[in-house]
């Protein structure tokens, strides 16, 4: 499970001149990277959103600090911070709590921007939450209800079912069933506490060690 980044910046190197005492932030979202906003934070606001672990920011309209999401409860909880290799732009990641801009959409630059697999990320958090609140007429809600062993089950049939499709059907039945293989996997992951990133970390650390 990914936890916050308590790693604090040297604030002695930090460039704070460049921007009259403000520093650009990238927020992306923590699971699917995709670039939620672009916020300013001065010292103070850095010092804030590390002791709160909210969001917080500079504003130059309002000039004073504004935590992101003070009015709409959409807060940004903060995942891990970092400065670049010139010490005057933050990379922040966050878990939004709704979503990021006042239109409504997840990210300010508009959903069209998000990464091409940043929807297995939005769907795995959708299967988290499924889990935890078991809405009544979901499927995902009976499989897990029916136990780890059904769901081993279906996961089961949907291998089968996809390798059918890979050596005697056309390219739209492998792609659906190669959807359902996905998605009942990552139901049986969850159904064993298993976070989908820690599965992307074993991939990434064999990559490694090639």
């Amino acid at each position: 499970m990914t936890t916050f980044d308590s790693s604090k910046p040297d604030l002695s190197k930090l460039d704070w001149g460049k921007g009259d005492g403000l520093l650009p932030a990238i927020v992306q979202h923590w699971q699917n990277g995709s670039v939620l906003m672009l916020g300013y934070m001065n010292a103070e606001a850095l010092a804030q959103t590390q002791q709160s672990g909210k969001l917080t920011f500079y504003s130059r309209s309002k000039q004073r600090l504004w935590v992101k999401g003070e009015t709409s409860g959409h807060f940004l909880l903060l995942k891990s911070l970092r400065a670049d290799c010139d010490n005057d732009t933050f990379l922040i990641t966050a878990e939004p709590l709704g979503p990021t801009c006042h239109l409504g959409t997840q990210s300010c630059f508009g959903d069209a921007s998000l990464p091409p697999l940043a929807f297995l990320a939005d769907l795995d958090a959708l299967i988290a939450q499924r889990e935890r609140e078991r809405p009544a007429d979901s499927y995902t809600t009976k499989l897990f209800d029916d136990g780890v062993r059904r769901i081993a089950q279906k996961v089961g049939e949907e291998g089968v079912e996809t390798v059918l499709a890979a050596v005697a059907q056309d390219e739209a039945a492998l792609r659906c069933e190669s959807a359902d293989l996905i998605f009942h996997l990552l139901v049986l992951l969850r159904a064993r506490g298993i976070d989908f990133t820690d599965v992307v970390a074993e991939l990434r650390q064999r990559h490694a060690a090639k």
